[in-house]
């Protein structure tokens, strides 16, 4: 009797998990999805002999960010000297600027600006190609970002009861 009662459990247990299979639900938990997306237009506004002003426009086209860092490489040796709107660090090439208390939520389509004095060899100061934020590569659209896929569940079979 116990051994009837308990295979007529696993088999309503079987049988659930299969309807939800079948309609197309998942058991388990996933990551909360969130579209992340940036355009950064970068400008050198004033050049003169070892130095120059850049100002760069950040243009958030992904789900609201509450706090941002702009990271991006110079490739000819120049360097930071002295910035507004935005807390610049550098390491050899490698430059981040992140946000300062009165810019760093940015809503969906929203836009901040900070800019920077810096120095460069008199020989090339090209704009950087690529640049990122919070770890994401600005392509000037939007990209949905997941998480951990939903976990499948396997009906049980008659063997396994």
């Amino acid at each position: 009797m116990i051994n009837r009662h308990r295979r007529t459990v696993l088999w309503t247990s079987a049988a659930a998990t299969a309807a939800l299979a079948a309609s197309g639900l998942a058991v388990g938990a996933t990551a909360a999805q969130a579209a992340a997306g940036c355009r950064v237009d970068y400008a050198v506004t004033a050049q003169w002999g070892g130095g120059f002003t850049a100002n760069v426009n950040l243009t958030n086209l992904g789900d609201p960010l509450n706090g941002w860092a702009v990271t991006w490489t110079f490739a000819a040796g120049q360097t930071v000297a002295q910035a507004w709107g935005a807390e610049i660090t550098a390491s050899g090439a490698s430059v981040r600027a992140a946000n300062v208390s009165y810019n760093g939520s940015l809503g969906t389509n929203a836009s901040t600006s900070f800019g920077f004095n810096g120095t460069w060899n008199n020989s090339s100061n090209p704009v950087p190609t690529s640049f990122a934020v919070n770890g994401v590569t600005c392509t000037g659209g939007v990209t949905p970002t997941t998480g951990t896929p939903p976990v499948q569940v396997t009906p049980l079979t008659a063997n396994e009861v």
